[in-house]
């Protein structure tokens, strides 16, 4: 059959267009002058329709890594320091989140025309200067010393509270108290007042106690009336108790 030659001069280059992920290391000055290590994953795919783009003016798929990925990324690293004002605040949520949204979008503008699609940038860690770490180890130690005297003066105070509220109420209760028997003793006393009143304007009523007390010590078998004066009209009993013979 009819045989086609291949030209011996023909070189085939293959490219995969599947996702890849990148993973990049970058020391990235802040404003304070202090260099801290940045690791940072790209994930990106070739665009298999812009394959000989890619060839004719970058060159095979790692070159487009070597080429455009890599110096890319690290110019937008140190881009981005530039507007953190101290090391530590790599750490603070917001800024790896600010970090991670303006690196996606400035790959994703650059690359676009290369042939490259970016699909998210993550930031995998943060390694600060080691006297930086242990500053911050430092300032958190006194901030939990500073929790933890808080607490304590907090519970010091709920305690002293406590204390005064129950003397309060002690002292409530006895005023109370004081005042129920000061009632008591005007009573007792406007009695006594009214049992004198009545035995001077009224001789009948020291004869009616007189009675009163015959009845009761009459009860006693042991005891013995005696009369201080018989021929008084109001005779007064004295009893003599527990007298044997």
């Amino acid at each position: 059959g009819l045989h086609i030659p291949v030209n011996p001069f023909f070189e085939w280059y293959l490219y995969d267009v599947r996702q890849k992920s990148h993973l990049e290391e970058a020391n990235v000055p802040s404003q304070d002058q202090l260099q801290t290590k940045i690791q940072v994953s790209v994930q990106f795919r070739l665009e298999k329709d812009r394959a000989p783009m890619i060839l004719k003016e970058t060159g095979q798929a790692a070159d487009v890594l070597k080429v455009h990925i890599v110096p890319k990324l690290r110019s937008l690293l140190r881009e981005q320091g530039k507007a953190i004002k101290r090391a530590e605040d790599f750490f603070l949520e917001e800024t790896q989140q600010n970090m991670q949204t303006s690196l996606l979008e400035g790959l994703r503008d650059y690359l676009t025309t290369k042939g490259v699609n970016v699909g998210a940038v993550l930031i995998r860690d943060i390694s600060l200067p080691p006297f930086i770490i242990k500053a911050i180890e430092s300032k958190k130690e006194r901030e939990q010393e500073v929790e933890k005297q808080k607490a304590e003066l907090e519970r010091f105070s709920t305690e002293q509270q406590q204390k005064v509220a129950l003397a309060k109420a002690e002292s409530e209760a006895a005023t109370e108290q004081a005042a129920k028997m000061m009632v008591l003793a005007d009573a007792q006393a406007y009695e006594i007042e009214k049992i004198n009143t009545a035995i001077g304007s009224n001789p009948s009523y020291v004869k009616l106690q007189a009675l009163e007390a015959l009845k009761a010590i009459s009860k006693n078998p042991a005891s013995k009336i005696y009369f201080m004066n018989g021929d008084s009209p109001s005779p007064l009993p004295l009893m003599n108790i527990g007298i044997n013979k």
